[in-house]
């Protein structure tokens, strides 16, 4: 009897411990799940129907319509072009640059603090506010096309040439996001033991043999993150490609991606459904990426 009643205080201990728990937990997964776990469930109904929206809204089953259309549109396959060049450019050199800054300011310069500051100011400046800033600077007559022609180099249309207004924006966004990445690398040589440097001066390694075979290893799960997070970032790039094109995509969609070709189908024709199979694609894109880049840094 005096089991069976501690089995019974015990088993009311735990329910009363798993609902104090469940009680505060749910105002997370309330909001998880209104806007998160509701709006992917509500984007895969819409991917399999044709919606309209003026009047009455009506859903038309249609099937795999959507999706099947995603191999015949031209354009989505402009965009899926012009996305994996910018991620293939930029993810490698953003995450170079940001190591590169962070080995130079962890390696003790003078006025260390005041360089932080600098370099990271672009991270916290509005991204629409960078982009308009850049458009200055890219214009025909402005800032960058007159330091080339000061250097005697050959200067650009950078917004106007289909050739190079992609590249414009990559390197707006390698200068601009290198240096958020950069606080994480410097985080993480902070951690590194001053004590295995020391051991290996003491084996005679000179400072490039120290940082390819000491602080590069040390460094891989944190290049793991920076590149996964840089694949995920680049990938969903909309806003500058937007504020450079007025939301058409061009000069003839050389800055057309994935996300703006989403906001077109969505925002300027209503077609709900294909703008669902397009996000659909880009996160199976986005999964198979990540996936390829840890089998590859594992």
């Amino acid at each position: 009897m005096i089991n069976f009643n501690r089995r019974q205080n015990s088993a009311k201990w735990y329910l009363s411990e798993n609902l104090a728990a469940y009680l505060f937990l749910a105002p997370a997964i309330a909001v998880l799940g209104i806007f998160v776990i509701l709006p992917i469930l509500y984007a895969v109904f819409l991917s399999f129907h044709r919606v309209r929206l003026l009047g009455e809204i009506e859903y038309h089953f249609i099937g795999l319509r959507n999706f099947s259309h995603l191999i015949t549109d031209e354009r989505v396959w402009i965009a899926l072009r012009n996305t994996i060049e910018y991620v293939v450019i930029v993810v490698p050199s953003q995450t170079v640059l940001a190591l590169i800054l962070a080995v130079t300011l962890n390696s003790g310069i003078r006025g260390k603090n005041a360089w932080r500051i600098l370099y990271f100011l672009p991270t916290v400046t509005s991204s629409a506010v960078l982009t308009l800033i850049f458009m200055w600077i890219y214009n025909t007559n402005g800032l960058l096309n007159n330091f080339l022609a000061w250097l005697h180099l050959p200067t650009y249309n950078w917004l106007g040439d289909p050739g190079v207004a992609l590249k414009a924006i990559m390197l707006m966004n390698i200068w601009s996001t290198a240096p958020f990445f950069m606080v994480i690398y410097l985080a993480a040589l902070q951690d590194i033991p001053k004590s295995l440097y020391e051991a290996a001066t003491l084996d005679g390694a000179n400072e490039w043999q120290k940082f390819i075979y000491l602080t590069v290893p040390m460094l891989r799960p944190v290049t793991f993150f920076v590149v996964a997070m840089g694949i995920i970032g680049t990938f969903q790039l909309f806003d500058q490609s937007y504020i450079f094109s007025g939301g058409t995509g061009g000069p003839n969609n050389a800055t057309l991606t994935v996300v703006l070709l989403i906001y077109q189908a969505v925002f300027r024709h209503l077609q709900l459904g294909y703008g669902s199979a397009i996000a659909f694609l880009l996160a199976a894109i986005i999964i198979v990426a990540t996936l390829i880049q840890r089998r590859t840094m594992d």
